[in-house]
């Protein structure tokens, strides 16, 4: 036995796509904008802050990412 440097061994590894790259889990980065899908009304999106958790100034509808809207 010993150490064995191939990645052959069942469960170990990220396989095929198993990574979780920029957008799969979610996060878009830093700058874009919190849109609201009710009024349209557009705030700069803040680092650390979900869109979500953001009320329109204008009618208080939940803010979403501008991305995710364009979808």
């Amino acid at each position: 036995m010993g150490n064995d440097n191939n990645n052959n061994t069942p469960g170990k590894g990220l396989g095929y796509g198993g990574g979780h790259g920029r957008n799969k889990g979610g996060g878009f980065g830093v700058g874009g904008y919190c849109i609201c899908s009710k009024c349209g009304t557009k705030v700069p999106h803040r680092q650390g802050v979900k869109c979500t958790t953001i009320k329109c100034p204008k009618c208080g509808h939940t803010m979403i990412r501008e991305e995710l809207l364009k979808k």
